[in-house]
């Protein structure tokens, strides 16, 4: 008697993969950026710490967040990782309070340029922990990349502004490098039927990172006024929700590097939200930067073709 052995049954896929995977990674984690990218306008609009934004904005997200969580384990009954989102959403709530941080200290378009150190930090993590060599496009295109983000920070040909640039830029840096550890552990931890749940156990360390960083320094606010609320609600949805599951559908499909590089649209996105909607007027040495990112991260992202979505 012989046996026919069954074709192994395909991985469950949760309703934003359902939604997602049709569309190309790179076009997703472009519009994931862009999405982010927001974040500077609320926060800035706001006017509170780096810890009240980020505390808030974690918050207002959780419920949401909870209920298609919960909707994505009924349609595909998988129990996400537990450990890689947590210390994912540590990474992200150093990034979001010290990015606040560093906002008025050295300026919104140079801080938020300099969160694009994560350019270079992720691949050097992927290639140190997940053995994934950078190609030779991205190599050649890295210093063009660099060069594009020092002229759209207006290091050059702009009066660096704040009250106090050095621990700003600090920051910035610090931040920076807590959201490239992101990126790499919420690419390597999410699978296609769990994507909710592992952007809430995300955004439920983040939040808690706010309240441990700001309480002691008394830069949390639990009052922040209704203005601000409604700034955080837009936050919450825009740039927590919509946006960071844009970027976790997309980079899962997609070598780190390459995720890295689409990743710099965001402060690109960044100044262009602020000439359309605060009526920031950078320089035309900022605008040839933007040029040049934009150009080399086309260049790069059509390097290789994106992986195949798992399962």
């Amino acid at each position: 008697m012989t046996t026919t052995s069954l074709p192994p049954r395909p991985a469950p896929i949760g309703p934003v993969s359902a939604l997602t995977d049709r569309f190309d990674p790179r076009l997703l984690t472009a519009a994931g950026g862009l999405c982010i990218a927001l974040a500077s306008v609320f926060i800035k609009e706001s006017g509170t710490s780096g810890a009240t934004s980020s505390f808030w904005r974690c918050l207002f997200a959780l419920p949401l967040l909870a209920g298609l969580a919960r909707w994505e384990r009924r349609r595909t009954g998988e129990r996400p990782r537990r450990l890689l989102p947590l210390l994912a959403g540590g990474g992200l709530g150093l990034d979001f309070v010290l990015w606040g941080e560093a906002i008025p200290r050295i300026g919104a378009g140079i801080s938020t340029v300099l969160l694009a150190v994560q350019v270079i930090i992720v691949p050097v993590l992927a290639f140190a922990f997940l053995h994934e060599r950078p190609g030779r496009r991205f190599l050649l295109t890295a210093p063009v990349l660099l060069g594009g983000i020092v002229l759209a920070g207006g290091f050059i040909g702009t009066a660096v502004t704040g009250s106090d640039p050095l621990t700003g830029a600090v920051a910035a840096l610090v931040a920076g490098a807590g959201y490239a550890v992101y990126l790499l552990l919420i690419r390597i931890s999410t699978s296609p039927g769990s994507q909710v749940q592992t952007l809430l156990l995300a955004t439920l360390s983040a939040g808690a990172v706010a309240v441990l960083l700001g309480l002691p320094f008394h830069r949390l606010d639990l009052a922040p006024g209704w203005p601000a609320l409604g700034w955080f609600a837009g936050l919450a949805v825009i740039g927590q929700i919509v946006g960071w599951l844009l970027v976790a559908a997309a980079l899962p499909r997609m070598t780190a590097t390459l995720g890295a590089t689409l990743m710099l649209l965001q402060p690109i996105g960044a100044v262009l939200f602020g000439i359309l909607l605060l009526g920031e007027a950078p320089s035309a040495l900022q605008l040839i930067g933007c040029a040049v990112v934009l150009g080399a991260v086309c260049f790069a992202g059509a390097s290789r073709r994106p992986r195949p979505a798992a399962g």
